[in-house]
């Protein structure tokens, strides 16, 4: 089951590419879905909040925790 959450500052394409990349390098494996218009990330697989909270703002972008 995929959980959805809110990432700050995704304001073109390449920003949303950025937090792609930093996603799937924090949950490698898991299928990794973002939406620039919906602010968000979608992790379908294992993670910990904290390891993709600490890579997303690593990448220069806001975590805002679960959608």
């Amino acid at each position: 089951m995929a959980i959805a959450y809110r990432v700050d500052g995704m304001t073109c394409d390449g920003c949303a590419r950025a937090v792609e990349r930093a996603a799937k390098a924090a949950a490698p494996g898991c299928d990794v879905v973002v939406d620039r218009a919906a602010g968000s990330v979608s992790i379908d697989g294992e993670v910990a909040e904290a390891t993709l909270r600490a890579a997303i703002e690593r990448a220069g972008f806001g975590f805002a925790g679960p959608a």
